[in-house]
């Protein structure tokens, strides 16, 4: 019903990571319990993220191929407390609208 900007996209992404380490698909299957989103679109935010400095990522073995792991870092988890913070602001914003509330 609701689309995501970019940078609450990023948030779910890092709030998910800051929960432990997961693997693209994992990760995607994840948030998608609560957002619809597409891997197509998950990964290059990823990629992103790492490169932002967000994000490290590391490979473990699986049933013969490589798993690709992403962590979030420090910087990943300060980006999430601003994020949080950004996101109890706009809530607290839009909450007060549907509430019902008006002037005089």
């Amino acid at each position: 019903m609701f689309q995501l900007g970019s940078a609450l996209l990023d948030g779910c992404v890092l709030a998910v990571l800051s929960r432990g380490d997961a693997y693209g698909y994992a990760l995607t299957q994840n948030i998608k319990k609560v957002v619809s989103v597409s891997e197509s679109t998950l990964y290059p935010i990823l990629r992103r993220l790492q490169k932002d400095g967000f994000l490290a990522t590391y490979d473990e073995p699986f049933n013969g191929r490589n798993r690709r792991y992403y962590q979030i870092t420090a910087t990943g988890r300060d980006r999430l407390e601003t994020t949080r913070t950004a996101w109890a602001t706009f809530k607290e914003n839009i909450d007060s609208i549907f509430g019902g509330e008006t002037d005089g």
